[in-house]
């Protein structure tokens, strides 16, 4: 466990005036500056009220300080928090202060990069931190604590120690083949590697949830020219955020913005009408509007009242699956007939007008259950994971692939080992640790080698 030698400070709260500030220091300094500020170091946990006095002995502020030794704080290390009152200059009074009685200004995240460093959390719960900060929905936020209660460093200690199991019996039977041990049974470690893949495959597949959950669930609005597309935008931003016109072919580019739709966060994406015979401009436009389509989570396909469907190709048609389509008729409050279109059984027609706001909320509520749908996750699977989770778990499915090809054609059991040991180290730079002694303590603790 590395020991770091400095101390920090850093305000842990948003800059600007507030009510309160919160002021974190962390380090082997921690309890003799807070001693020397406020003539005590307190009982541990325990919120203490005093003032706050400067190296001259000037008050700058009351506040209260709780000091966290280091076996029960947040970073591992001696810690205190300071709350004073949110005015700027008393902030910054404060933490001048403390830089001048030999604590530095922390760099971004170095609060949670100790923690982790020094073993209060692994790495996937230290991403979770950011998670947790940038969360912007109910299940976001349900993932990222999740994350951060160590679900996903559960897992993966649970397929880790399947694997040791696995490569302790192979690196035995390598290492110490004249011992008395077990007959070596390839059988049976190509269906624990099997098993081992399915397990590795599945937690792999929530790298798609993992993104809906953070960035949001794409939901892209397409349709004719001036069939309401910016206006429905518009009506469910809350504000006049894309140009509406008369004028057919005023979007040309995609306009992208976030809403809440029930316990889901949407990526709203305003696109160029699809004109079938655009000028040279308004082409570019709607081929950004087919990209739009062919990446979306969920599509609104805005029809006008008594308007035909759009004139599009077949290869487009083929995009508007009913579990990811929405078709939405739009200026329902016009006195005009209703159109029979033919779209594929099963997508869900709501009728709305844009500009009064009818239908919008039963448009809201019919989203709601398409989300819930798309971001449908077994219980068990809930561990969802991000981008880097996915390279090391792919690493660790090719590292399984390639053992198990190996005992199935009675390859060498060194090159089994070797795979093994590389799916040992993609598992390891999940959480931040790649630590092969755990293979040695399992292979001594079963064999009794030695006697």
């Amino acid at each position: 466990m590395p020991r770091f030698t400095d101390t920090i400070a850093a305000l842990a709260t948003a800059r600007g005036t507030s009510a309160i500030a919160l002021i974190r220091v962390s380090g082997p300094e921690a309890a003799r500056v807070t001693g020397a500020i406020f003539g005590l170091v307190p009982p541990a946990r325990r919120a203490t009220h005093a003032d706050y006095r400067d190296l001259a002995g000037a008050t700058i502020d009351d506040a209260l300080f709780t000091f966290f030794p280091a076996a029960g704080s947040y970073t591992g290390e001696d810690a205190v928090e300071i709350s004073c009152h949110g005015n700027p200059f008393i902030v910054q009074k404060v933490l001048e202060d403390l830089f001048a009685r030999g604590c530095r200004a922390a760099q971004p995240g170095e609060f949670t990069q100790r923690a982790f460093l020094n073993g209060r959390m692994d790495l996937s719960q230290a991403e979770a931190v950011a998670d947790l900060i940038h969360a912007r929905s109910d299940r976001a936020l349900a993932a990222a604590n999740q994350l951060l209660r160590g679900g996903l460093g559960r897992r993966i200690q649970d397929l880790t120690d399947r694997l040791l199991g696995i490569l302790a019996q192979i690196e035995a039977q390598i290492d110490f083949p004249e011992e008395d041990l077990p007959a070596e049974d390839r059988e049976s470690a190509r269906k624990a590697i099997t098993r081992l893949l399915a397990d590795t495959n599945r937690l792999l597949a929530t790298s798609h949830y993992g993104e809906l959950l953070r960035e949001g669930i794409r939901t892209v609005i397409v349709g004719a020219p001036n069939a309401g597309k910016s206006s429905l935008l518009n009506r469910l931003v809350g504000h006049e955020r894309a140009i509406v016109s008369e004028e057919p072919g005023t979007t040309r580019d995609f306009i992208e913005e976030r809403i809440m739709a029930g316990p889901h966060g949407l990526r709203l994406v305003d696109t160029a009408g699809l004109n079938p015979t655009p000028g040279a401009v308004e082409k570019l436009g709607v081929e950004k509007s087919h990209a739009q389509m062919a990446g979306a989570d969920l599509i609104l396909l805005v029809v006008e009242l008594g308007a035909p469907l759009p004139d599009l190709p077949e290869s487009a048609w083929s995009r508007f699956k009913p579990s990811r389509t929405l078709l939405v008729v739009n200026k329902c409050d016009l006195s005009r007939p209703q159109l029979d279109y033919s779209l594929p059984e099963g997508i869900p027609m709501v009728q709305v007008s844009a500009k009064t706001g009818l239908g919008i909320e039963t448009l809201v509520e019919q989203m709601i259950i398409m989300a819930g749908q798309i971001q449908t996750i077994d219980s068990e699977d809930f561990t969802v994971i991000n981008a880097r989770h996915a390279d090391a778990l792919s690493h660790a499915m090719a590292g399984l692939n390639a053992a198990a090809s190996q005992l199935a054609a009675n390859g060498h059991s060194e090159l089994v080992a070797s795979d093994l040991r590389g799916t040992l180290a993609a598992y390891g730079e999940i959480v931040g640790r790649i630590d092969n002694e755990q293979m040695l303590d399992q292979l001594f603790a079963k064999f009794c080698i030695g006697k």
